[in-house]
């Protein structure tokens, strides 16, 4: 898998980016070194989804401002130790300032979990039901100007009925394109990024 984290830079002249990468130094090293980076690990796809489901309704850079929050509250990320987590463990996940503090997305993340780990055992991997959706190969875009990213796909309608189907919650078809961006199922950075042409 390539490595999100050493993601090499122009050396020359300025770089381009995508318009929303800007402002926030968080933001753009989570351009610049994840988002479009395709993710076949099953604990980062997991926390993915986790991350997208608390950023419902929210900004993507307030969750990444959280994001080392959420890896302590919720165990780095294990899906199984997060799927066992009974009421008092909620409880306590939700007195924690550190993190969006919405009970329904605490409970969705447990409850999630437990399906992330059927589809886990039914096939083999979450990587390997997830990126089914888009062939098991990025879906690479030519867009021009971030105007043009559309907030939907027919590959995330698709995932968000399966998925909710299959007990998933805060899964509707924004969130699952989100997610195939973030884990580079599909490659939305317009072509005057200097990362698109590095995935």
């Amino acid at each position: 898998m390539r490595s999100a984290i050493n993601a090499p830079c122009p050396m020359n002249g300025p770089i381009k980016r995508c318009d929303w990468a800007s402002g926030d130094p968080i933001y753009i090293k989570y351009h610049d070194t994840e988002w479009g980076v395709p993710v076949h690990d099953d604990r980062k796809l997991f926390e993915f989804l986790l991350l997208e489901g608390a950023q419902a309704g929210l900004s993507w850079l307030t969750v990444l401002r959280k994001r080392e929050n959420y890896r302590k509250a919720f165990d780095m990320f294990d899906p199984e130790k997060v799927a066992s987590y009974g009421k008092s463990k909620i409880r306590s996940i939700l007195s924690d300032s550190g993190i969006i503090r919405n009970r329904l997305k605490v409970v969705a993340a447990v409850s999630n979990a437990q399906a992330f780990l059927r589809i886990k055992k039914e096939f083999g991997s979450f990587d390997s039901y997830i990126w089914g959706f888009v062939g098991n190969k990025t879906i690479r875009n030519s867009w021009e100007d971030v105007s043009q990213i559309p907030p939907r796909s027919r590959e995330s309608e698709a995932m968000s009925i399966d998925m909710r189907r299959r007990g998933f919650k805060f899964v509707g078809s924004t969130i699952c394109y989100a997610h195939m961006q973030a884990t580079g199922m599909v490659n939305d950075h317009i072509m005057s990024c200097f990362r698109y042409k590095q995935l």
